[in-house]
């Protein structure tokens, strides 16, 4: 096995465990570290809740004693770079470099202002070597929410619907039960996912939605509905003052459409039921730049996830 494929299999390891964090470290990134040493892990952690142990931290209290004195020769392996500044836990490059470990492999560079970069140049002027960019796409694919807030000033943006099997978001207007129990189970696992969820002024005065997490077990996001005193620019503002970093919004055609047509998007979600009504408000199309990403059945329905 090459040293490309040792450190791509320990990396894919962080990630399993980093994808622990899902729904606990917001507003922080999700990561996982791995401690090798020879052909052993001798210590793992991910970062469990925020405000506590990073990744490196758990993974180094996870070392037994006996362990301890092969930590001179082990590399250490993170999914996203060390934090290099004092929050609310000291940085864990100091910690790397206090351990002495002989190597750091890291998966992508953190994009928040007080580190990028900074973690990794301490570990290296400290004379340990530092490989970067080990399955970087998929470590930035996990924390794309994180990534996209700090990169791009805005929330990751999800817009989803579900649509009868005739291409219909209602009934002639009316509200239509178009997904099964089990459909809007999932649902309820993407709201729990997500920091905020939007709908539109119209569905929310006919509708009243409750937009909760009652399927499923986690906090149910911060509701918002979109107007002409709280338009699209006020609602990225609030998202950015109050560190929302995920956006879903299930709001009507016109909500939708308005999204797609400014490009403020980043994954689409289509539900596409067995009821037929005949006539209702079309469901809006799925942009031309849109790549599908994944189809399914599922409980008889058609599950699409697009990406732009």
């Amino acid at each position: 096995m090459t040293q490309t494929e040792i450190d791509e299999k320990y990396m894919r390891r962080c990630l399993q465990l980093a994808a622990n964090g899902l729904l606990t470290t917001r507003p922080n990134p999700m990561v996982g570290a791995v401690i090798v040493a020879g052909d052993r892990i001798i210590g793992e952690g991910y970062h469990i809740r925020r405000g506590e142990g990073h990744a490196e931290v758990n993974a180094f209290a996870s070392v037994s004693a006996k362990d301890e004195p092969l930590l001179k020769d082990a590399t250490i392996y993170v999914s996203l770079e060390p934090c290099a500044h004092y929050g609310k836990t000291p940085p864990c490059a100091d910690l790397i470099v206090a351990k002495g470990v002989r190597r750091v492999v890291v998966g992508c560079i953190d994009p928040f202002a007080q580190v990028q970069g900074r973690g990794i140049e301490k570990i290296r002027n400290a004379g340990i070597e530092v490989t970067t960019g080990v399955l970087e796409r998929e470590c930035r694919w996990l924390n794309r929410r994180f990534f996209t807030f700090h990169q791009q000033h805005r929330p990751y943006i999800i817009l989803k619907w579900a649509q009868t099997a005739d291409g219909f978001l209602d009934d002639h207007g009316r509200a239509a039960a178009i997904s099964t129990p089990y459909t809007q189970m999932l649902v309820h696992q993407c709201r729990a996912e997500c920091d905020a969820i939007l709908v539109g002024r119209i569905t929310e005065e006919r509708e009243h939605p409750r937009l909760t997490v009652r399927c499923w077990d986690g906090p149910s996001p911060v509701k918002m509905v979109l107007s002409h005193s709280h338009d699209m620019e006020a609602v990225i503002a609030e998202c950015r003052e109050r560190n929302l970093q995920s956006l879903m919004v299930e709001g009507g055609r016109r909500t939708l459409l308005s999204l797609m047509e400014a490009g403020l998007y980043d994954e689409i979600r289509v539900e596409t039921g067995t009821l037929v009504v005949g006539d209702g408000t079309p469901a809006p199309p799925v942009p031309a730049a849109a790549r599908l990403v994944s189809r399914q059945s599922i409980d008889g329905h058609l599950m699409e996830r697009w990406m732009i």
